[in-house]
């Protein structure tokens, strides 16, 4: 099983995600045809996926700082 893909974590990467350990969509730069085959994959295990996916939500929800560059989490 690969390790996880969150920071230093050296547990087993059980769940398979689109999001990078930064909470964003990374794109493969590869000609792609679906979603599927468009962005990256990484591993994580639970309690780092489960991490990652609550600071994602936290900075989608909070009204604050809406008119920075960055793109949502889940931009396509």
């Amino acid at each position: 099983m690969p390790k996880c893909d969150f920071n230093e974590c050296n547990r087993s990467g059980s769940q398979v995600s689109r999001l990078s350990p930064e909470g964003f969509l990374v794109s493969s730069g590869k000609k792609a045809y679906s979603f599927r085959e468009a962005y990256e994959r990484y591993n994580y295990c639970k309690e780092c996926h489960d991490r990652l996916m609550k600071d994602v939500w936290s900075r989608v929800r909070d009204s604050g700082g809406k008119d920075d560059d960055h793109v949502a989490p889940t931009a396509v």
